[in-house]
């Protein structure tokens, strides 16, 4: 079946779009710093169609220099790559003018140069290959609305959505579609942090007064990984329960 690596792929989001995925069938290899409990049991899960998989290398995006020699590994451990999804990310949150240097530093890091690079070497071994592939990279409504105190994380989600689009057109003869998609505010240990009060708040202020889970943004992932979105690319899937309605 296909091989999908999905970066972050432990916890939160990243965990349900690996088990989304695996649903449809395709191989995925979790790649994260360190496994979780939640991981180890979704890798143990017998899916329903027989079919699909999840596998976890251990792996820090911090180290991009090594980036190039992880994806030659996973190329030779699994075969050729179809798919990436670019999940990992940190949401350090604060005001720019009293934020540390090297927080924005990491933010950056870690946010942009990661996958940028991750997907240029990716991108390299799918054109070795015929059958084209699938890049979705996870952005935020925040790089479209902007949010108090998250301007440097706001910037590198804003960066991913021009990356999507300019990509596109560089590998699109290759068969290769290149998509984003832009979460709202998703009930995952990011959000946690906002309270119950600031939650209701972003609740009641969605058209359909409700925060989008996380198996919505998987499905919209899955979507852009199957053939039914052959011909989406260079586009950001907004999934935010109508919060930027």
């Amino acid at each position: 079946m296909p091989n999908v690596i999905v970066t972050g792929g432990s916890r939160g989001l990243g965990l349900g779009i690996a088990k989304a995925l695996r649903a449809a069938g395709h191989d995925v290899i979790a790649v994260a710093r360190r496994p979780t409990d939640a991981l180890s049991e979704a890798m143990k899960e017998q899916p329903a169609n027989g079919s699909g998989s999840i596998d976890f290398v251990p792996f820090d995006l911090g180290c991009v220099g090594e980036i190039p020699e992880l994806v030659k590994r996973v190329r030779k451990n699994y075969g050729p790559i179809f798919g990436l999804v670019n999940n990992a990310g940190i949401g350090t949150s604060g005001v720019l003018a009293t934020m540390k240097d090297a927080d924005i530093e990491q933010l950056i890091r870690i946010n942009t140069l990661a996958p940028l690079v991750l997907t240029k070497y990716v991108v390299r071994s799918m054109m070795s290959g015929q059958a084209g592939g699938r890049i979705v990279n996870i952005s935020s409504i925040v790089s479209a609305t902007g949010f108090s105190g998250l301007s440097v994380y706001s910037s590198t989600k804003s960066s991913l959505v021009g990356f999507t689009r300019s990509l596109a057109r560089e590998v699109g003869a290759l068969g290769i579609t290149v998509n984003a998609v832009a979460p709202g505010f998703v009930d995952t240990e990011m959000t946690g942090e906002l309270g119950d009060q600031a939650r209701e708040k972003i609740a009641r202020r969605s058209a359909l007064r409700r925060m989008p889970e996380v198996e919505d943004i998987a499905n919209a992932v899955e979507f852009l990984l199957s053939d039914k979105a052959r011909n989406i690319t260079g586009t950001t899937l907004t999934v935010d329960a109508g919060n930027t309605a």
